[in-house]
């Protein structure tokens, strides 16, 4: 039998050498396919569950291909193991107990911690796996460029998601100095330093250039955010999600992963084009909610408006009774959530009211203001929560050409995105910002506890309209006063035929 050579050993080998080193590319390409679908998917509720599964699927195999590639001792796979019980056991755990009231500040959390994921990642490979071999080396480079990019972004994206969740939960306040020109010259020395660090630190990824970016970044995160109001916070949400996107994708650079690359760069402009549909929502631009006046921040730093209800001078108020009686023989019904129905966790009860509408023969639609609520989408999330059907969430713009024609127009929490004074007022602060126009519907009624101002802390001129009645109580308890009502009118009837 002969001998085998070193030559024969390495030629038999070397498929399997090659086979190893193109497993984990494969799986990455897999990998995006798979987010790709997953993305695709998203655009509509039907598939929304199934979509995110898929792009779960696709972030698990990414890890698995990364994984595959370092060659691992058992020491490294147990802590992998040990963090990925630990992070999937706290991620299952918040999934199932928080409310839909307090998504915002949870979306916001992610955000944060998709931030610092990349931070650490940047750190970890700045302080002890940098490729060695000077600039000039177009590899070393980028990945260090890829390592500035990712400790910025991603420390300014952690720090500020933070903020923005604190502020939402009532947590921070808005302190009156960042009201003032002070903060500008805080933050442009911050935004200095961060220019110190991201220019030395690509000659030692290791050294003090690294810390000093780490903490300037960080802060600047914390100083641009904490000046922001409640009525911003929408924007604020969907472009720290653009900069958590764009961390991952400068994450990927560093540590080789196509997915990353991809999902960052898909995450990143998709939260820009968000921001931008928030900002001319909302007739703001996006320097002036970051470096201008913070519309609906106040000392006392409470996000949103309790307002003052004073001021008012013609308003009708009616019962849950008088407002069923014009349901029953309303023939189109438009119902206009906002964050108010969020808070009384009333739209199982919205949709059972919507149900016996339709049962008596009523057209009913859902009104969506793209910033109603706390967070992009937040009204969308609410009603899909309850089973309401996909095709009847009407966006502003097609819903605004339908008002004249219904008959009866029912608010249900919101106040600023339905304030006529943003179309016929120049002094208003709302001046400009298209709102829903429910003034053009025959009858209208507004549910809310009080006459509470909303965000902006105006007066609402809605509610003085001769058309306009309040319906003055917690949303779900008044919207199960009209199922009631109604049923008893025998609407309950046609249902159960």
């Amino acid at each position: 039998m002969p001998i085998p050579t070193l030559a024969t050993a390495m030629a038999v080998a070397a498929p399997v050498t090659s086979a190893r080193s193109v497993l984990p590319y494969v799986i990455d390409l897999v990998a995006v396919l798979l987010l790709a679908l997953g993305l695709k998917g998203l655009s509509k509720v039907r598939s929304a569950r199934s979509a995110n599964g898929l792009a779960a699927l696709a972030m698990g195999l990414a890890v698995v291909g990364l994984l595959i590639q370092q060659q691992l001792n058992l020491q490294a796979w147990v802590w992998i193991g040990a963090g990925t019980a630990i992070g999937g056991l706290a991620g299952l755990l918040l999934a199932q107990r928080v409310p839909m009231t307090a998504m915002p500040e949870t979306v916001a959390l992610f955000n944060g911690c998709g931030g610092m994921a990349s931070l650490l990642v940047a750190m970890a490979v700045a302080l002890f796996q940098s490729a060695p071999g000077g600039l000039a080396d177009g590899a070393v480079l980028v990945e260090r460029i890829s390592i500035v990019i990712s400790v910025f972004v991603g420390a300014i994206t952690f720090s500020g998601s933070i903020v923005a969740m604190g502020k939402l939960q009532g947590w921070i306040g808005t302190p009156a100095w960042t009201q003032s020109s002070l903060r500008h010259g805080v933050n442009l020395t911050l935004a200095v330093l961060c220019l110190v660090g991201g220019i030395g630190l690509p000659s030692d990824p290791g050294g003090l250039s690294l810390w000093i970016l780490v903490g300037a970044s960080s802060l600047l995160g914390i100083g641009v955010t904490l000046p922001i109001g409640g009525a911003d916070m929408p924007v604020v949400i969907s472009l720290l999600n653009s900069y958590s996107g764009v961390a991952a994708a400068a994450a990927g650079f560093v540590v080789g992963s196509q997915l990353l690359i991809v999902a960052g760069a898909m995450v990143g402009a998709a939260g820009l084009i968000l921001t931008q549909v928030m900002c001319t929502a909302m007739n703001r631009s996006l320097v002036s909610v970051l470096f201008g006046g913070a519309l609906g921040a106040s000392a006392g730093g409470h996000v949103g408006g309790g307002g003052d209800e004073a001021g008012y001078t013609r308003i009708t108020s009616c019962s849950a009774e008088e407002c069923a009686m014009a349901l029953e023989t309303a023939e189109r019904v438009v119902f206009v959530p906002g964050y108010g129905l969020a808070v009384a966790q009333a739209q199982h009860t919205l949709r059972e009211l919507s149900k016996l509408l339709e049962a008596n023969g009523t057209e009913v639609s859902y009104a969506i203001h793209p910033v109603a609520g706390r967070m992009p989408g937040h009204m969308n999330v609410l009603l899909a929560e309850a089973d309401v059907p996909y095709e009847q969430l009407q966006e502003m713009d097609a819903i605004n050409p339908e008002f004249p024609r219904t008959d009866v127009v029912i608010v249900l929490g919101a106040n600023d995105v339905v304030n006529p004074d943003a179309k016929s007022d120049p002094s208003s602060p709302l001046f400009g910002m298209p709102v829903l126009e429910v003034d053009q519907a025959r009858q209208v009624f507004v549910v809310k506890r009080s006459l509470g101002a909303g965000y902006a802390g105006i007066k609402n001129a809605l509610f003085e309209l001769p058309q306009t009645a309040m319906v003055f109580g917690d949303a779900k308890a008044v919207l199960a006063g009209l199922v009631s009502e109604l049923r008893e009118m025998g609407v309950g009837k046609k249902v159960a035929a």
